[in-house]
Order: C-alpha cells, then sequence, then structure tokens
C-alpha cells in the first residue's frame, strides 16, 4: 500500500513520453490532446513558453514541458502534440514528445516520490507510478505549471 505522503491517488492518468521517461497527468486536467500548430512567438518570455495558439477563437498559451524541465530541445515529429491542461479555469497548451495512453493506475501500484536530498525539488512529482516493469513519473501539473498559470491569469484579469 502507498505510503500517506504520497501525494497521487488511485485513478487514471495519461501517459506520455518526453525524451526516454514517460510521465502521466491525472486525466481530469486534460481538456484535449491536439496535434501540432503554428505557435505565435510572444517576446519577452522565458525560453520554455513558446507561445500561443488560437484554438478555436480562444488564445492558449503553450509551453515547452522539455525546455521547463531543462532537457535538450528538440525537431517537432509527427507524433509531437500538446496537451491541453484546464488548472483554475485557466487553459494551458504543454508540447510533448507523444502521447502513450490512458491508464487507471491503482493506489497499491503508486509510490510516493523518492528522496533526492534538500537540493533537489520533487514537489511537481505526485508519485511514482510502477506499471509492470516500467515506471511512470505522475506528475503534479499544477505545479509544473503554477507560476505560469498565476500569469496567465493576471493578463486575463482571473
Amino acid at each position: 500500500m502507498a505510503t500517506p505522503n504520497c501525494l497521487a491517488k488511485e485513478g487514471k492518468y495519461l501517459t506520455f513520453g518526453l525524451g526516454r521517461e514517460d510521465y502521466g497527468l491525472e486525466i481530469l486536467k486534460v481538456r484535449e490532446i491536439i496535434g501540432m500548430m503554428n505557435i505565435t512567438a510572444v517576446p519577452q518570455v522565458p525560453t520554455y513558453v513558446k507561445g500561443v495558439i488560437n484554438l478555436r477563437g480562444k488564445v492558449i498559451p503553450v509551453i515547452d514541458l522539455r525546455l521547463k524541465f531543462a532537457m535538450p530541445s528538440i525537431e517537432t515529429t509527427p507524433e509531437t502534440c500538446i496537451i491541453v491542461v484546464n488548472l483554475h479555469e485557466v487553459l494551458i497548451g504543454v508540447v510533448i514528445d507523444k502521447v502513450k495512453e490512458v491508464l487507471d493506475i491503482k493506489q497499491d501500484k503508486i509510490e510516493p516520490p523518492p528522496n533526492f536530498g534538500a537540493d533537489v525539488h520533487t514537489d511537481y512529482i505526485l508519485g511514482i507510478g510502477k506499471i509492470n516493469e516500467s515506471v511512470k513519473i505522475l506528475l503534479n501539473i499544477e505545479k509544473v505549471l503554477g507560476e505560469d498559470v498565476a500569469i496567465v491569469s493576471q493578463v486575463e484579469g482571473k
């Protein structure tokens, strides 16, 4: 059984690849998955902010999760896509390498994030899902995008 300090709860997670690692986020946070589209660059934003897209008349900021996680940038492939997440009524697009699948992960298959010491922040990890012989890093997408949501909310006046 998972330990009490594990924030991840059992349920459905959308899993995706980023580099050689597999991640998951709570399916309830996912609004939709769209293919790559033209992203309009915005000046004076952090390097991990790719820009904005127009999705059915709504302007949505897009963040490159590779750059947010300090991974090297790569060329887009046919599998590269944008996951649109809904965080407190704010829509944000997240560029990922490849969508994998939706998994129903039971509580006994989730472990708390490992402790890497005081210098390594793992507060953006809800837990580690153990699926067969692999692991999925279950992200707290609100923590990953927290400051970005705050900025977008201020701009939108929410």
